[in-house]
């Protein structure tokens, strides 16, 4: 480590000042589709992210330190938005982009976070992927200007790599390095990009081609950044190393295992459902061919699908923890978004989403963001009423240490058992959950137990929660041990439990843009008890329920 911080520092001093042309030497537009919708609410000074909106405005607050959470200001200087501008396509939205980009020059500039090496490269692979749109007709004292510190950000975040964070954001930093180096011609700074690109990818991909973060969102725009790598390198007539095509491929695979009937993403870890037609161009970019594999064997990620059931459960231990950078306050560790939300399971009936995790907020305030990372808020067991892992600013404290899973299949039916030791050390506790789905997809059934690593120690209070997608109607039924379940596609399926009193609770819902009240199924263990049995069954013509 001393010897490549050396290195560095001798590459860094080596630099030797950037001859700034009149525009970049080749011209690459961003690949991916912007949202109008958000564009729109740009022009009127509002800027979302990943749920969260918040003023920014020429003149106004958006850059400063104040201006919000640090997930949020890390958007606004990264500049990604500039895409959602382009989406309008009226001289409006790209007089607005030029009007907060020469705010940002006057005031943004000097902030911390936009010098991060991450915020930078974001920066300057959105600025050159939409030259065009932002520069290419403007003034020459504009254009001047923002090749100039497009410049100076390029040469400083050439000359911190390898980057220091263990999550996507090292990748993003690569990114940015290769296309400076490309439409500034820079051949040393391409050299060294090149140099630390393939330890970037053994380092950011598990050989299942899951992503180091285990969250299908960071999955999604890791694998975006690999097919604007390859684009750039072949554009500039250069050869990728060949493990960037073999990591597209195994990327690609495992994404499509976090996909629902709809064709959005299930919400782990940070993750928010995003649209089926960007995950489809995602994976036809990535030319990853294949069907949705059943397990990521390092990731802890299992698919069970049976008929037009879908189970989609978390059975991996999450990242581990790693400092925040105390300079601009970005978290550096791969567990930054990580949810605590081990053993949790997300469930659709073709295209309908049945039972969900509530979705994520990760540029919220720490309350509401929080709020959404605890294990309430996904569809699992909870234990007196505290967390399987401990929630921090910068990710997780304590967490689960030990989490195994192992799945069985016989005559199409599947069954998977897996455990965490995440309430160990607090009570001397472990949880275990068994799934099981008949070969027709019409009866899952379940099990949950706590056991208890002293032989009569007593069992701590616990329940079961299942957050019920807001489009599915749920009806408690007289007895109070069961609840109907009406789908959008007028499908019936019913929750049975035993050895718990079911209850129906009022929830939210953070799949999309706004926060949707919803419904959530609790299942309140008897006390004492260490085991509840539940099973989601379809319900045939007369009301009987499917059996396996």
């Amino acid at each position: 480590m001393r010897e490549l911080i050396r290195g560095t520092r001798r590459f860094i001093a080596g630099l030797k000042p950037v001859k700034v042309p009149d525009a970049p030497a080749r011209s690459f537009r961003d690949l991916w589709p912007g949202d109008a919708g958000r564009g729109a609410r740009l022009l009127r000074a509002e800027f979302e992210v990943l749920g969260t909106t918040r003023r920014l405005e020429p003149g106004g607050e958006g850059w400063e330190e104040t201006a919000g959470p640090v997930t949020w200001r890390a958007a606004a200087h990264g500049f990604a938005w500039l895409r959602d501008l382009r989406a309008l396509g009226t001289d409006t939205a790209r007089m607005r982009a030029r009007d907060l980009a020469e705010d940002w020059l006057a005031r943004g500039a000097a902030e911390t976070l936009a010098q991060a090496p991450e915020v930078a490269a974001a920066r300057v692979s959105a600025w050159l992927g939409h030259w065009d749109f932002l520069a290419a007709t403007a003034e020459d004292g504009f254009r001047k200007k923002l090749l100039v510190r497009l410049a100076q950000d390029a040469r400083g975040v050439v000359g911190t790599l390898p980057a220091e964070a263990m999550h996507r954001g090292a990748l993003v930093t690569l990114k940015g390095a290769i296309a400076a180096a490309v439409a500034l011609e820079e051949e040393a700074w391409m050299t060294r990009a090149l140099r630390f690109l393939p330890g970037e990818l053994e380092r950011q991909f598990h050989p299942d081609g899951g992503h180091v973060e285990r969250s299908p969102q960071q999955l999604l725009l890791a694998l975006q950044d690999l097919i604007e790598i390859r684009n750039l390198l072949h554009g500039a007539g250069l050869n990728p190393p060949p493990l960037l095509a073999t990591v597209m491929e195994r990327a690609g695979q495992a994404l499509r295992l976090f996909r629902h009937g709809d064709g959005g993403l299930a919400q782990f870890n940070g993750t928010r459902e995003d649209g089926a037609g960007l995950v489809d161009l995602v994976l036809t970019q990535s030319q990853a061919r294949g069907r949705a594999p059943l397990l990521l064997e390092e990731s802890g990620f299992h698919r069970l699908q049976a008929g037009r059931t879908l189970i989609i459960a978390d059975a991996g231990a999450p990242p581990p923890l790693r400092a925040r950078d105390s300079t601009t306050g970005l978290p550096r560790g791969a567990d930054r978004f990580a949810h605590a939300g081990t053993l949790s399971f997300e469930m659709s009936v073709g295209r309908d989403r049945l039972i969900v995790n509530c979705g994520a907020a990760p540029a919220a305030e720490a309350d509401w963001r929080d709020a959404l990372r605890a294990t309430a808020a996904h569809s699992t067991l909870v234990l007196a009423d505290t967390n399987s892992s401990e929630l921090k600013e910068e990710g997780l404290g304590r967490r689960p240490e030990r989490v195994e899973g192992d799945r069985q299949e016989a005559d199409g039916a599947q069954w998977l058992d897996a455990v965490h030791d995440g309430w160990r050390k607090p009570f001397g506790a472990q949880h275990r959950r068994r799934l099981y789905i008949d070969r027709n997809g019409d009866d899952l059934r379940g099990e949950d137990l706590i056991e208890m690593a002293e032989t009569g120690a007593p069992v701590p209070g616990f329940l079961l929660r299942f957050h019920l997608h807001p489009a599915v109607l749920a009806t408690p039924q007289i007895d109070e041990q069961a609840v109907l379940l009406k789908l959008p596609s007028n499908q019936f399926w019913r929750l049975r439990a035993k050895g718990a009193k079911v209850a129906v609770e009022e929830s939210l819902y953070l799949g999309g843009g706004e926060p949707r009240r919803t419904s959530q199924i609790v299942l309140i263990a008897e006390p004492g008890a260490n085991t509840v049995q539940w099973a989601i069954g379809r319900v045939q013509a007369g009301g009987e329920v499917a059996e396996g």
